[in-house]
């Protein structure tokens, strides 16, 4: 059998190959895995600066982007000795050590093992359970645009300065947006959570009818604040990563002036680095801006009522939330929801955009979806008969236990 194709580039002082370069990862834009892999040299400097000194999660597109990924936590225990690691220890008495990119020939290296998107943690290697990055992530519930998502973010903006905290926008590459706010490493995972919280909730008392801080998906309207991209457990797509569309779009740092007037889809894999060679990167300077979250804290134990005296919230009445399909690929719960639509017509008109529910499960190793509607809109006396999913898909069957996802 003939040996699969190789290029081997010379990226700081070291060689690394890349495994079948011209394997197409974006069939649409007719992109393929060395392209890929020379957008990521082409950015390198401000790439590494998202996910320098931090472990990170391998998601693994080995098929290309329009194909299902898997994710690897644990660093593959061959790895050249520019990947560094950094471990993390879980209550169970287990650990996983995940690599850690900081350098072009390691950014190379995991976009060779089909790594067309970039997820660290928002801790340093240096101290594994006190994050130096305060995430927020705007994510739109369906229906929502985006010049709605950047009013919120210029509420956002406006409650960070309040704080004396500096938010550092980007696209997020799909639907929504982040702000990072790097913070001292001072405070635990739960902590951090709890001020983003805090973050959230303001946010949306601020601008009630186009944000909300509600977790359950039912429940949301507008642009949620994502305060669970702060849990332990998160990771969120870095500065500069390629993202899994047909279009390879890409997470883009910008200056304020230039994110409240920029359209997403602007920025490619094929537009940023012109963009990056004329601009320089617009988050540049962010390590030079560290913030503290005190404030954050104080306000947390106001909208509390002090953490001792936390009032249990009023127990609220369950929406009528049906399950219509769980499937191990996403096409096929959609194509679940289209046989429930052919199923009942005349209930379709009246649900709203956000009152079908796609979730994206996490898995072992690889996701799974289900599709819910949301019946709040439809007259009792309108509901459907009870019925099974349409697929029924039990993640669980295929589970082997080869991978430890620790509550991923």
């Amino acid at each position: 059998m003939a040996k699969a194709k190789q290029e081997l580039l010379e990226v700081g002082g070291f060689e690394v190959g890349v495994s079948n370069p011209d394997k197409i990862y974006f069939p649409d834009a007719g992109i393929t895995k060395l392209e890929l892999v020379r957008y990521y040299l082409e950015v390198a400097d401000g790439a590494l600066r998202g996910t320098q000194r931090r472990p990170m999660v391998l998601k693994r597109y080995v098929n290309g982007a329009a194909a299902e990924p898997f994710f690897q936590k644990r660093a593959p225990e061959k790895r050249p000795p520019f990947i560094d690691i950094a471990t993390f220890h879980y209550g169970s008495g287990r650990h996983a050590d995940e690599c850690v990119v900081s350098n072009a020939a390691a950014l190379v290296w995991v976009v060779n093992l089909g790594c067309i998107e970039l997820h660290p943690h928002a801790v340093r290697a240096t101290d594994m359970e006190k994050p130096d990055e305060l995430r927020i992530d705007l994510d739109p519930v369906p229906g929502v645009q985006w010049p709605q998502i950047l009013d919120v973010a210029k509420v956002a903006r406006e409650v960070l300065d309040e704080l004396g905290l500096v938010g550092w926008p980007k696209t997020s590459g799909s639907r929504g947006a982040h702000l990072w706010v790097r913070i001292a490493p001072e405070w635990p995972f739960a902590t951090v959570r709890r001020a983003a919280l805090a973050f959230a909730r303001e946010v949306a008392r601020r601008a009630p009818e186009i944000a909300t801080a509600a977790w359950a998906k039912e429940d949301r309207r507008g642009v949620l604040i994502d305060y669970n991209q702060n849990a332990r457990d998160r990771t969120t797509c870095s500065v500069y990563s390629v993202r899994a569309t047909p279009d390879a779009r890409v997470s883009m740092p910008l200056a304020w002036d230039d994110f409240v007037t920029c359209d997403p889809r602007d920025y490619t894999l094929r537009t940023v680095p012109a963009l990056y060679r004329a601009r320089g990167d617009a988050h540049a300077a962010i390590d030079e801006h560290v913030g503290r979250i005190e404030k954050l804290l104080e306000l947390a134990d106001r909208q509390d009522g002090g953490v001792a005296t936390k009032k249990k919230a009023p127990k609220k009445q369950k929406l009528p939330v049906i399950t219509i399909a769980q499937a191990k690929l996403k096409p096929d719960a959609l194509a679940g929801l289209e046989r429930w639509k052919l199923r009942h017509p005349t209930l379709v008109p009246l649900l709203a955009p956000e009152d079908i529910i796609v979730d994206t499960n996490r898995g072992r190793a690889t996701a799974w979806y289900r599709v819910r509607i949301n019946l709040k809109n439809v007259p009792a006396d309108q509901h459907p008969p009870p019925e099974p999913p349409d697929p029924d898909y039990d993640w669980k069957v295929e589970w082997t236990g080869s991978l430890d996802d620790e509550r991923r």
